[in-house]
């Protein structure tokens, strides 16, 4: 059938849709019909490779380590309105894939005697407004022959944009601290902020400051 409508296409200015639909034995509504989810298909195949461009350009800036969620969150920082579901099948059509790390090293080692630490968060790990609360982890990333470097990250809730950032052939208490004066540095000041972290031994910093940590953040465990 599909091969009757485009002959229909082909040859309707010299003959006429009419004409054509009745020696095919088509139905005019369903040639019409099948134009217009012919001309949809294609704005959304137009529409699909233009994202996937944007994709790529960030894809790039982040030198092929980012994958789909935080995609997603640079493309609606830059004000692009796209969900993280679309996003991922652009990512497969187009071959585009992030970094996946295979082999799962443990990077939390929590402090037997620290003191506990409130969650200040309460699990709410969104935010109505950019350097606010804040969230962090550490990476294991291989690079042969068995060793290990360690990544540290510091993600703002709002945006879920990583704005700070260390990596070190270590897990000691400098990696998270380096990673907090990274973001420091990008958003100014992190005054008043709230970070939120595991309870990995890394992360027992200034405990006899109340939990300040660099840039004035505030540890909320």
């Amino acid at each position: 059938m599909t091969n009757r409508f485009q002959f229909i296409e082909d040859h309707h200015r010299p003959w006429g849709v009419k004409r054509l639909c009745a020696v095919l034995e088509v139905a005019r509504s369903s040639f019409y019909k099948w134009r217009t989810g012919r001309a949809a298909g294609s704005a959304r195949e137009r529409a699909d490779a233009a994202l996937a461009e944007r994709i790529r350009a960030v894809h790039a800036e982040w030198d092929g380590t980012y994958g789909r969620p935080r995609i997603t969150a640079e493309l609606r920082e830059e004000g692009e309105r796209v969900n993280h579901k679309r996003v991922g099948r652009v990512m497969r059509k187009f071959g585009i894939a992030g970094l996946r790390l295979r082999k799962r090293q443990v990077t939390t080692v929590p402090e037997p005697s620290a003191t506990p630490v409130p969650d200040l968060l309460r699990r709410d790990f969104t935010s109505s407004a950019p350097n606010t609360k804040y969230v962090g982890d550490i990476t294991y990333l291989p690079v042969g022959d068995g060793e290990f470097l360690y990544l540290a990250t510091v993600i703002d809730c709002f945006s879920r944009r990583l704005v700070g950032w260390s990596i070190a052939d270590h897990m000691r208490t400098d990696l998270v601290a380096d990673a907090l004066r990274s973001a420091a540095r990008v958003r100014g000041s992190l005054a008043g902020a709230v970070f939120h972290s595991d309870h990995g031994a890394q992360l027992e910093l200034n405990r006899s400051s109340q939990h300040q940590l660099p840039g004035g953040i505030v540890d909320a465990r």
